[in-house]
């Protein structure tokens, strides 16, 4: 395995955990009542989100935005992989990404700013500089 197909496993297996430490406090906060409903607005008083606990509606926002980096991540890694065009360089972003994506989590949930939007950045330029890599 490549280490940037090493390094997406590991990603989505961190967006695992994040759905882990998100959904423990979200259901302690709102109730199987609430959690295991439809999730209508009407139902639940207004979105789920505005119904948890400031740092539990952060940990949903961070898993969120998680789940959107990764697909960019994802399509890095495999148009790196499939072209063979691996190397230090791409290897590196790989590591930089999952590196600031675990950063990103306890930054996001305590609120760190602007260090989130710096460490949120620094995956975003590691993934766009693998796309960039793979036309190289």
């Amino acid at each position: 395995m490549t280490p940037e197909l090493t390094a997406l496993t590991l990603a989505a297996l961190l967006q695992v955990v994040q759905f882990v430490l998100m959904a423990v406090p979200a259901n302690m906060e709102l109730g199987p009542r609430k959690t295991a409903s439809p999730r209508d607005r009407s139902r639940m008083g207004g979105s789920i989100e505005d119904l948890l606990s400031d740092k539990t509606a952060r940990l949903l926002r961070a898993m969120n935005n998680h789940f959107e980096g990764l697909i960019l991540f994802t399509i890095a890694c495999v148009v790196v992989t499939l072209a063979d065009q691996s190397t230090p360089v791409t290897a590196a972003c790989a590591w930089a990404y999952l590196i600031a994506r675990i950063f990103y989590v306890p930054a996001y949930y305590f609120g760190l700013a602007p260090w989130r939007s710096l460490i949120w950045m620094v995956g975003f330029g590691a993934t766009t500089l693998m796309l960039i890599a793979a036309l190289i």
